[in-house]
């Protein structure tokens, strides 16, 4: 489960979870990224992109509930996400 410690404790810019999963009916390919300020985000995009791609160009999740059923959170750690 993500908290705000853990957040704290990453090193900025770290990519922290990973997987594929679906949006809909398409296969996505996404990771979850801690920002500058112990903030963090989802980025999502095609299955055939590299992660390289979705870290800099890819989508952001925007619902909680798929938010948070990918990177499971506590309420003090989703008050951090960047949308």
């Amino acid at each position: 489960m993500l908290t705000l410690e853990k957040l704290k404790n990453m090193k900025p810019n770290t990519v922290f979870a990973k997987g594929i999963g679906m949006d809909g009916d398409m296969e996505i390919r996404w990771l979850a990224k801690r920002g500058a300020v112990h903030d963090w985000c989802i980025y999502f995009g095609h299955l055939i992109w590299p992660l390289s791609y979705i870290e800099t160009n890819g989508d952001k999740f925007f619902t909680e509930s798929k938010i948070k059923n990918l990177v499971p959170c506590n309420d003090e750690a989703f008050l951090w996400y960047r949308y």
